[in-house]
């Protein structure tokens, strides 16, 4: 089961330069500001920058769908022909993410929370 799209993430260069741009766009601060990730919550969305995320393999923004079963939910997408691009890891806290390809190459993200 999803709960949609609640998280975009970012690869980007310049990590200073891109939140900068983003404050202004959101007009909030971040709510973690790292050297690893800067994020920020706005209108029920969490845009998260990955300084990492080029050398990860991402090409551009992705979209996160929310789930509560990452191991199902990928196993489905390659079966139903996704590609894998990066298996199910924790990145903190409990927090787990994959991401696949669609046929068409764009990216797919998976994000399930740990459960409370």
């Amino acid at each position: 089961m999803t709960d949609g799209v609640h998280t975009i993430i970012y690869p980007v260069k310049d990590l200073a330069r891109a939140k900068a741009l983003f404050s202004a766009l959101l007009e909030v601060e971040p709510y973690a500001d790292q050297p690893y990730y800067v994020g920020f919550k706005a209108a029920g969305q969490d845009i998260g920058l990955n300084p990492n995320g080029h050398a990860q393999g991402l090409t551009g923004a992705v979209p996160y769908w929310h789930v509560s079963d990452i191991r199902g939910r990928l196993a489905a997408l390659v079966e139903a022909g996704a590609e894998l691009v990066e298996d199910v890891r924790d990145v903190g806290n409990g927090r787990l993410i994959a991401s696949l390809k669609d046929a068409d190459g764009n990216l797919i993200g998976l994000l399930q929370d740990p459960v409370a």
